[in-house]
């Protein structure tokens, strides 16, 4: 795996571990009693983050080692950094109430689309040369 891909990988997987951090900070905070995911806003918020932020990167980490493996590696990290921080502006914003959080979303939702067009390409000129 290329360094750059780890990396990528690598912060992935703290910003995951962040927005359980701050799920379970909302839990102490609004008294939410596990295994509760609804109660008060402030908690719902962060328990949302938490759960987009993993839903995003199930779909995103596949994605972004295709792109790595099959394309080029320096362009799907470039491409994974950027999702990253979409997703860091996306669970910023949510988390405070009238902030719009498009903007976060857009970005990491083109970043994963690059990621896929670059995968979907190299893969398809993989097996055609296979062939």
């Amino acid at each position: 795996m290329h360094p750059l891909i780890a990396l990528v990988t690598l912060l992935t997987i703290v910003l995951m571990i962040a927005c359980t951090i701050l799920v379970g900070r909302a839990r102490g905070k609004y008294k939410i009693q596990a295994p509760a995911t609804t109660g008060h806003e402030g908690f719902e918020r962060a328990f949302r983050v938490q759960m987009n932020t993993q839903e995003g990167a199930i779909m995103f980490l596949p994605t972004l080692w295709l792109a790595a493996y099959f394309g080029n590696p320096e362009w799907a990290a470039l491409a994974g950094a950027v999702w990253l921080a979409g997703r860091i502006w996306y669970a910023a914003a949510y988390a405070v109430p009238g902030r719009n959080r498009g903007p976060g979303f857009a970005i990491s939702l083109l970043a994963l689309a690059v990621l896929l067009v670059m995968a979907s390409w190299g893969l398809t000129w993989t097996l055609l040369l296979a062939g």
